[in-house]
């Protein structure tokens, strides 16, 4: 029954928008009635509401509803989705505006004189657009308007143009900021967790061991990271859009000729040209610069652009008028005074200590000041003329509340789908394909274009992303990363636009087009540019580095990268280093030599030791590195014969785990029956036959492990051990090479902190004279606290610590005090003589030996990847990595 009702949802669902039913109540709406007929049959023919769900019940259902709810509108973790009315606001106000328009003309003027030209126009503004507004309807339908007419004018061909404009159209939905990729990363961010344990599960049923490391964890992702993912993709199309109007200019004339500029290239031109490009490029700029380089989040950016596009319409609209620049002067001005002021005394409210942060604060607040009466001024411009700041406010309230109602409808029809067993349905008919991951992914991304036929973009990416992206991301096969996966949906999630017969952009197009172009001559136009799209697809596909080259970068260059001892880095770290030793290593093994021969009669033994330990270690280190890739390579080698092995038994293993999962629940159910004495004539006996079927299934799926398996697993399993011990050798001896250098160099380093530190130490015995045993003790303490801020003097500290706790209890002894001093003082003049006898000695030669080895052998030991280690570490991560020999 489960499975009737499961066909019942999709079948009311798949009606109710072919009728034309609205989307934000079809989905919600499907699942409503699928679960209440349920639940009600349930009631009347097995006296249990829940009788005829797979998971669950009708309350589990609505809690899962509730908690949907919850997770929209109050859920801090998923604050990103702000963002989305923010960049409407931005995209429909540079629209009403006309900017989008100045745009398109001044560069079809400027690109019109080349065969293709007007063509070209049009992507390359397309582009633009798409990083600025993101709004596909209000793209096409003002490309339309302006665009198609010259382009039939000039006798470009129908289908070439109408297909150039709705291709470009769609742009907005893959090059960042684009909403798409807001509601894919927010869909994937549950995803990801659900993967998570899933993979967890998975590896701790096939090695038995109770933790998985962090390394094998599936990546996250974020908003940020899918703009960043999506913005090489994007440039992709683009490029590949202007190649294919190009060659078809190139080999067909007729079909794209060139339009010759019947005015002058002169100045007034070039400073119209920059009128309508500058701006918004420098907007493209700060929105997408703030979030790379990590200044500002994707809400603060949505802001920017708000507030960017708001001052841009305001000076736009008021074209013509004596005074119209003056609100964007004032808030580009400010803008700039508060970034110089920075720059030269950094602003700090609550560090201000001198007169010059008194001037650069009281400076800063006069610009912020006038900051916002340009933005109030440009704002009640927009207002009063055209009341374009109305239209453009109830425009992005219908967007947006529209977003987060389908959001709202597709988790209540996703928790439905659950509810029936259809999520384990997906599972089992992707998991049981042939071919592993990528067959799964094929046969997903299939299913997502024909929906795009039928479907519109937010309907895709908040059905079949909660249902599919968990499978695919759990998958230790091609490890894949969440962003990739994001982008690679959101780019077959494209084509939606273009697919007929409900391909929107082209109803946006056909809405503004003349009679004379046939509805067939834009469907044939669209045609390439699907194609197109596929075979981008197929890029970005067999070539990931594209999509994660630049959050990777983004993530281990800023401020909060994470530090080069990272679990999951240490791979890609560790072929860093094996590439510099290779380049290095000779000068490197001579540096190391060198430092052995150094005089350290002069430092305290401890040092010594510790010293000599690092030295032997740093020249172990390159041994280690060489056995552990050895070990490496050895893995490569056993898996050529092992992988089919493995990968058929896994594959055989889950199939017995689902016979036995069966077995076990049929089981429970004629237990139930039978102790409540409520089951049908006939069911016990079919349930045990059921039963008896299934062991006897299970035991043909056992007998076909071949025999080898044991041993050759235990021998892989060997290897696989081999190399992970090899690899913790060798990080623990290059950490052992680097540790006492770091070490000494920031004891060193404190040397004078600790010799300033004298009169403090000779104050106590004034203290312990002339004070309360209590008094005394406290201002030993608070000594004890100053020592205590310098690098390696926990020996002083732990001697005056005896002189305090001389002072306690009821009999205070002030000469055991005094005695214990005169230890710690003799401590403290020892530990200050070897540290300035080694400042004058040792300190350079430390400085030249840790500037050699830093970046190689101590690199995991750096609080963060020098930029040109990150750059590299950052490329190698990005490569997808199976990692399904190690479960």
């Amino acid at each position: 029954m489960e499975l009737f009702f499961l066909l019942l949802l999709v079948v009311i669902m798949a009606g109710a928008l072919a009728s034309g039913f609205p989307v934000a109540f079809a989905l919600p709406g499907s699942a409503i009635i699928t679960i209440g007929l349920a639940a009600l049959t349930g009631e009347i023919f097995a006296g249990d509401a829940a009788a005829y769900f797979a998971q669950g019940g009708p309350v589990n259902w609505l809690t899962a509803g509730v908690t949907n709810f919850r997770g929209v509108y109050w859920e801090v973790e998923r604050d990103t989705l702000i963002a989305i009315p923010l960049f409407v606001f931005m995209g429909i106000m540079l629209q009403r505006s006309k900017i989008a328009e100045d745009l398109l003309v001044s560069m079809a003027q400027l690109f019109g004189p080349i065969r293709g030209g007007l063509g070209i126009s049009v992507v390359f503004v397309g582009a633009l657009l798409a990083a600025t507004t993101g709004i596909v309807g209000a793209t096409v339908v003002a490309m339309g308007l302006i665009s198609l007419p010259a382009m039939l004018r000039n006798n470009y061909s129908h289908s070439l143009a109408t297909g150039t404009i709705a291709a470009s159209g769609t742009l907005g939905q893959i090059i960042p900021p684009s909403i798409v990729l807001i509601i894919l990363a927010d869909q994937l961010s549950s995803a990801v967790d659900q993967a998570g344990m899933a993979r967890t599960a998975y590896f701790k049923e096939t090695t038995g061991e109770f933790t998985m490391p962090s390394s094998f964890g599936v990546s996250s992702t974020s908003a940020g990271d899918m703009f960043m993912g999506a913005l090489l993709p994007g440039l992709v199309l683009v490029g590949l859009y202007m190649a294919y109007i190009l060659i078809v200019a190139f080999f067909k004339p007729s079909v794209a000729p060139s339009v010759p500029f019947e005015g002058k290239y002169d100045r007034r031109f070039a400073g119209r040209v920059l009128l309508s490009l500058v701006p918004p490029l420098t907007l493209i700029f700060v929105v997408l610069g703030s979030i790379i380089t990590g200044i500002a989040t994707v809400n603060q950016a949505g802001a920017i652009g708000a507030v960017g596009a708001m001052v841009m319409a305001g000076y736009r609209l008021y074209e013509g008028r004596k005074g119209a620049f003056y609100p964007a002067i004032l808030a580009m001005g400010s803008l700039l005074t508060i970034l110089i002021i920075n720059n030269v005394n950094p602003i700090n409210i609550r560090n201000i200590q001198t007169t010059a942060d008194m001037v650069s604060v009281v400076i800063a607040i006069a610009a912020v000041a006038v900051f916002l009466v340009g933005i109030v001024w440009s704002g009640i411009r927009t207002f009063k003329i055209d009341d374009t700041l109305r239209g453009v406010m109830v425009e992005t309230a219908k967007t947006s509340a529209l977003v987060f109602i389908i959001l709202l409808g597709a988790a209540m029809l996703t928790s439905a789908f659950r509810a029936f067993g259809g999520e384990e349905l997906v599972r089992e008919f992707l998991t049981g394909l042939p071919g592993g991951f990528w067959a799964q992914f094929i046969i997903v991304m299939a299913v997502i274009f024909v929906l795009g036929f039928f479907l519109d973009f937010i309907e895709i990416a908040v059905v079949v992303v909660p249902i599919v992206a968990p499978i695919l991301l759990a998958d230790p096969s091609a490890n894949i990363t969440a962003v990739w996966l994001g982008v690679m949906i959101g780019m077959n999630i494209q084509t939606s636009f273009l697919t007929p017969p409900f391909g929107f952009a082209l109803f946006y197009l056909r809405g503004v087009a003349p009679s004379a172009v046939k509805t067939l001559s834009m469907y044939k136009g669209v045609v390439p540019f699907i194609s197109l799209q596929l075979f981008a697809l197929f890029i970005v596909g067999i070539a990931p580095q594209l999509v994660n080259y630049l959050p990777n970068r983004m993530s281990l260059t800023s401020e909060s990268s994470p530090p080069p001892k990272n679990p999951r880095l240490q791979v890609c770290v560790e072929e860093y280093i094996q590439s510099a030793f290779a380049e290095q290593g000779d000068t490197l093994r001579s540096v190391i030599a060198g430092a052995k021969g150094w005089d350290l009669s002069n430092l305290p033994k401890s040092v010594q030791n510790d010293l000599g330990k690092s030295f032997a270690a740093a020249e172990a280190v390159f041994p280690a590195l060489d056995k552990a890739v050895a070990a490496s390579e050895a893995i490569d080698a056993a898996a050529v014969d092992y992988r089919p092995l493995h990968v058929s038994v896994r594959a055989l293993q889950r199939d017995i785990a689902k016979h036995e999962e069966e077995i076990k629940e049929l089981e429970q159910r004629v237990n139930r029956w039978k102790r409540q004495n409520d089951a049908k004539p006939g069911s016990i006996d079919k349930a045990i036959a059921k039963i008896e079927t299934l062991k006897s299934e299970k035991a043909e799926l056992e007998s076909e492990v071949p025999a080898n398996w044991e041993p050759d697993h235990k021998a892989f399993s060997k290897v696989l051990a081999t190399e992970k011990k090899a690899r913790l050798s060798y990080r623990r001896t290059a950490d052992s090479a680097y540790e006492p250098i770091q070490v000494l160099r920031a004891t060193l380093r404190d040397a004078d902190a600790l010799a300033a530190l004298s009169g403090e130490i000779d104050s106590i015995s004034k203290a312990l004279k002339d004070l309360a045993p209590k008094e005394a003790e406290d201002f030993i303490k608070d000594v004890e606290s100053k020592i205590g801020r310098v690098y390696e003097a926990g020996a002083i500290r732990s001697a005056l610590s005896k002189v305090r706790r001389a002072l306690r209890g009821k009999t205070p002894d002030p000469e055991k005090a005094l005695e214990e001093l005169a230890a710690a003082r003799a401590i403290y003049d020892e530990e200050v003589s070897w540290r300035e006898v080694a400042n004058q000695s040792l300190s350079a030669k430390l400085a030249d030996y840790d500037a050699a080895i830093r970046n190689t052998i101590g690199l995991r030991l750096q609080d963060r990847f020098p930029h040109d280690v990150a750059l590299d570490v950052a490329a190698c991560q990005s490569s997808h990595k199976d990692i399904s020999l190690h479960f």
